[in-house]
């Protein structure tokens, strides 16, 4: 967004109306978990959401998918907050796919056959997020972005938000920045990469049609798998999930996620083509009726953390001494990777934590990471980290390990396969 000139704000001075030893930037599945997490840990949280429901792309955006906790030959690779996460949003029972192979019985063939996933309600799930959340202990402040931070001798001493109060001070201990943008590292200082291919049009609806409500992947968001061979043989084997692939509503039209005006004219062009769609189809059928739509962008991959260590897609198999979790390729069977402790902290900002889409991984492994269940293993990670210290670089990782130890997190690979 250029400016078309400039202006010379007034001085002012903010009030300091919070305090916390954790700040959760970003209330999508990476920040349920990170504020989930540091509160059991014993820490102050405060959660910040912009929107005023938790979830962000799985609620609000309606990507009600919540991708594999497993390798996609039979091995569980994702534990901890993860799957207490996916029982979560299917506890009053699973919209499709419900993965009882993994949580009534356990058939080594079926296992392989489905993968541990599932589709949920978004609704009854981000208010159950909420519920378990205020539970724990955390604070949730909706209606509410950070938009500058206050720093000294390496560290944000606080975060500067704006809502309906107007524009405020919070005294942090240490941030974790879950806004999916990388936002907060940003503001910070700290290194960032903005993704290359951007994003595409997408705008995910719910519609009744016969007495039945149903999910439209409308535009692309997620491609399942990548070879359609493999697709068909997966529909012939039985497997529950083998869904079309999904296009973008136009290849032409790409943007990067950290535009205003960017971001208005991508929702602009979806909801026009969605109720084109929709009228396309009701006049075949006069049942077919929208039910709700998506109503955050759907984007995908925009800016990240450019941090300690670069994670990419070849490193399958690989495994790390500071590993905080594991996740598999949600597009395909077999790769399984370790996640390092170092994609989460760059040392230019020493209190600052990355989660979810914002941790530093290639462009490449980003479109593995980015979904529910990376994003779920990276917010627990940053959330006990954050109850252990606030210096990141200098964090015992043995410490942070034992810990995701002991709340049922697998590190390594030799645990599992």
């Amino acid at each position: 967004m250029r400016a078309l000139n400039t202006i010379t704000e007034k001085e002012r001075s903010l009030p300091v109306r919070q305090r916390c030893e954790v700040l959760v930037a970003g209330g999508g599945i990476a920040g349920i978990a990170a504020a989930l997490a540091a509160a059991r840990g014993g820490r102050d949280v405060l959660l910040l959401e912009r929107e005023f429901a938790l979830g962000g792309m799985a609620t609000l955006g309606l990507v009600t998918i919540y991708l594999p906790l497993c390798d996609g030959m039979g091995h569980q690779l994702i534990y901890g907050i993860g799957e207490e996460l996916l029982k979560l949003s299917i506890e009053h029972g699973a919209e499709a796919n419900y993965p009882s192979a993994w949580l009534e019985r356990c058939d080594p063939a079926e296992r392989v056959r489905n993968r541990y996933m599932t589709q949920f309600n978004p609704h009854l799930f981000a208010i159950r997020c909420e519920q378990v959340l205020t539970e724990a202990g955390v604070r949730i402040l909706y209606g509410s972005v950070v938009c500058g931070v206050e720093a000294a001798d390496g560290r944000i001493t606080h975060a500067v938000i704006e809502n309906k109060s107007g524009r405020s001070a919070i005294e942090v201990g240490s941030v974790i920045d879950c806004t999916g943008d990388a936002d907060i590292c940003h503001l910070a200082g700290a290194p960032t990469a903005l993704h290359e291919g951007g994003n595409g049009l997408a705008g995910w609806y719910y519609y009744q049609s016969g007495g039945k409500v149903q999910l439209k992947m409308f535009g692309l968001a997620d491609v399942v798998t990548k070879d359609e061979g493999q697709r068909k043989a997966q529909e012939k084997d039985g497997e529950r999930y083998a869904a079309e692939k999904v296009e973008s509503l136009d290849r032409a039209f790409r943007f990067s996620g950290v535009d205003g005006e960017e971001l208005s004219d991508s929702v602009l062009a979806v909801h026009r083509k969605m109720y084109d769609d929709i009228m396309a189809k009701h006049s075949e059928d006069e049942s077919y009726l929208p039910v709700t739509m998506s109503t955050i962008p759907l984007v995908r991959m925009s800016r990240r953390l450019c941090g300690a260590y670069t994670l990419d897609e070849s490193e399958d198999k690989v495994s790390f001494p500071d590993s905080i979790g594991m996740t598999g390729d949600w597009r395909n069977r077999g790769p399984a990777f370790e996640l390092p402790f170092r994609t989460l902290y760059c040392k230019e900002v020493k209190n600052l934590l990355a989660a979810g889409r914002d941790i530093s991984v290639t462009d490449r492994m980003w479109d593995i990471t980015r979904v529910i269940p990376g994003c779920a293993v990276t917010g627990e990670a940053a959330g006990t980290a954050a109850a252990l210290g606030s210096d990141f670089p200098s964090l015992d990782v043995g410490s942070l390990q034992a810990r995701l130890a002991a709340n049922g997190v697998k590190l390594h690979l030799n645990e599992v396969l």
